[in-house]
């Protein structure tokens, strides 16, 4: 069983004060009804667990029933860090489940495609992530002020989600990292830690998330591309 995890429980502080970019309305639906919208799409899923702000499930639910989502889906209560709200996902799943594909609720545009392509990847890896190559000079500064050094951006992806995991693979990677007190920027770093490979997917469509508030002409000209 193929089931999919939306992270919706982050208070975007960077699109600025009192503005929840989750509910930002873009080609006619909130951010969040994008991105669920997509993964109820995908035929490989089965199941939906959506982690959210604690005290939003009556907002949630009634987003459901005003989208007619057809998968059957659960509302998780999020966790101080997006491990932890990842965590409670998890925790959420049906016994059975066997692949999870891990999706940011702020990215709306990722294609049917690739979510599926990433599902494949973890069936034979343990852990895939959607990413594209680095096509800009990338440089580095420890002070935010004077280079450093410029990387090697041949060897450099920008990494997306989904991340897409065995359930097994991503339940002891992220066990590991609760144990050890770390604090990881993405899934796929816990399977790193534990020595776990993971599968680049290349993205080759826009799939862009929404995190200023610059991103919001783009990310709408993305959906009205893809309607």
């Amino acid at each position: 069983m193929t089931c999919a995890i939306i992270v919706a429980a982050g208070k975007g502080a960077r699109m600025g004060p009192n503005v929840d970019k989750l509910f930002l309305e873009l080609h006619g639906s909130p951010v969040v009804a994008h991105t669920w919208r997509r993964l109820d799409e995908v035929p490989e899923i089965a199941e939906i667990v959506m982690v959210i702000r604690d005290g939003m499930q009556p907002t949630f639910a009634e987003l459901a029933e005003k989208c007619k989502f057809r998968k059957p889906f659960r509302l998780v209560p999020g966790g101080k860090e997006r491990q932890d709200s990842v965590w409670n996902g998890l925790e959420a799943l049906s016994s059975n489940a066997e692949i999870v594909a891990i999706q940011d609720a702020a990215r709306p545009c990722t294609p049917l495609a690739l979510i599926a392509a990433t599902i494949e990847a973890a069936r034979e890896t343990g852990a895939a992530v959607a990413a594209q190559p680095v096509t800009d000079t990338i440089k580095e500064s420890a002070d935010g002020r004077l280079v450093e050094r410029t990387l090697d951006r041949a060897r450099l992806w920008a990494v997306q989600t989904p991340q897409t995991f065995r359930v097994e693979v991503i339940r002891r990677a992220l066990a590991s990292v609760r144990q050890r007190g770390l604090l990881v920027t993405d899934d796929a770093a816990a399977c790193e830690l534990i020595g776990q490979p993971v599968r680049l997917v290349e993205s080759d469509a826009p799939n862009p998330k929404v995190t200023r508030p610059g991103d919001l002409a783009y990310v709408e000209a993305c959906l009205r591309q893809k309607a």
